[in-house]
């Protein structure tokens, strides 16, 4: 059984937290609690373009604060 996180044939969300940081899910598990899908579902490449589009700063949103 290929590996939820990396199958290439399967739909994704990108999901986000409360600090902003982005998640590759995938579609066929439940979306933990603490996360929204901002993304999805798509395949793995567009919700990676998705990612890397929108995520600028990997750093938490508290931690953007007062720079």
């Amino acid at each position: 059984m290929p590996n939820p996180f990396e199958d290439e044939r399967s739909a994704y969300l990108v999901l986000t937290n409360a600090e902003h940081q982005y998640s590759l899910w995938p579609a066929t598990l439940g979306v933990p609690a603490g996360w929204s899908v901002d993304f999805g579902p798509a395949d793995r490449k567009s919700s990676l373009d998705h990612i890397e589009t929108h995520w600028l700063d990997m750093r938490p949103k508290s931690a953007q604060n007062g720079e």
